[in-house]
């Protein structure tokens, strides 16, 4: 299922080092956009552009500017500003918080917020959040893990081996689950993909012939991820061993989108006695090696042409 997930202040509150000032029995209001709001233009009385719709971030700008208004003012314009739809007011580094607009609050339900960090920083942390949950989401089938912090996307056909060889590689220390079965996955940027587990799957493996395995259980807590960049696709296909359609050297220009973005892709082909674990992981090793600048293909080819020039002046030579 792809769309969008549910925010609530109190998740924000849970999230972002945030505590609540009043409005405890309001935390259930929900938040619909990522962004937030710094008020300070509105606060003199210009709330044409007002995006009453984020939550309303008030730093030492904001209050010290509130200082110079009088009792009136605050009341009449704080009073604007508290909207049905206004997720929540947040202060920050414990400034002193007006007593209008605890008043203003009051009147609409809107939770008041504090919090020791800086505007900037508080900023920083609340956007991140908001941006992680509330992007748009694209739930993909296969297998996500971290291999030396390489997120490896592994999809392909159904009884592939997928998990099987995920669960190796787990096993022998050299990656991390972040998801089997599904795959939740969101845009962090313009270039950046994130894949999480779905929060019923977090942390199993459903493994043919064994079940459902709890890999925090069983192999502990640095054999998982709760989220990771994806980097790359790994696609596992069988061979059929009569009729071989991959290419030997890879294929360099394959992708896979999501979400718009597209990330390199790797076709790799599953065979009876291949260690499909160690193909994969010798795949995420070379994917390192390609993005330091080691191109494994250039270094052979100059080889070859290299030796081919040998060979001709030496066939000069000798006639």
């Amino acid at each position: 299922m792809d769309g969008q997930r549910k925010v609530t202040v109190k998740d924000l509150v849970e999230n972002t080092a945030l505590r609540v000032v009043w409005g405890e029995d309001h935390l259930d209001r929900p938040i619909k956009v990522p962004d937030i709001a710094r008020p300070g233009l509105q606060l003199t009385g210009f709330l044409n552009y007002f995006e009453a719709d984020r939550v309303q971030l008030y730093g030492v700008n904001e209050i010290e500017y509130a200082k110079t208004m009088t009792h009136e003012q605050k009341q009449f314009v704080l009073k604007k500003m508290s909207r049905s739809t206004t997720p929540a007011f947040v202060i920050s580094t414990n400034l002193d918080i007006p007593a209008e607009l605890i008043e203003a609050a009051k009147e609409t339900n809107i939770p008041v917020l504090t919090s020791s960090l800086t505007s900037s920083r508080l900023l920083s942390n609340m956007t991140y959040y908001l941006g992680a949950q509330l992007s748009e989401r694209k739930t993909v089938h296969g297998v996500l893990i971290d291999i030396n912090g390489i997120g490896v996307l592994l999809t392909g056909d159904p009884g592939v081996g997928k998990t099987e060889a995920a669960l190796e590689l787990i096993q022998q220390g050299k990656a991390r689950l972040i998801a089997d079965d599904r795959v939740d996955i969101y845009a962090e940027d313009e270039q950046r993909l994130v894949g999480a587990p779905s929060e019923v799957l977090a942390n199993l493996m459903e493994v043919r012939g064994i079940g459902i395995i709890d890999v925090l259980q069983t192999y502990g807590a640095a054999s998982i991820r709760d989220h990771t960049t994806i980097v790359l696709n790994i696609d596992l296909k069988r061979s059929n061993e009569k009729v071989q359609n991959f290419d030997r050297l890879g294929d360099a220009g394959a992708s896979l989108k999501i979400l718009g973005i597209e990330i390199p892709k790797m076709a790799l082909p599953v065979t009876s006695g291949r260690n499909t674990a160690s193909v994969i992981d010798a795949a995420a090793l070379k994917y390192r090696t390609d993005r330091m600048g080691f191109d494994a293909l250039a270094t052979l080819e100059k080889r070859q042409t290299a030796l081919i020039k040998e060979n001709e002046i030496h066939d000069q030579t000798n006639k």
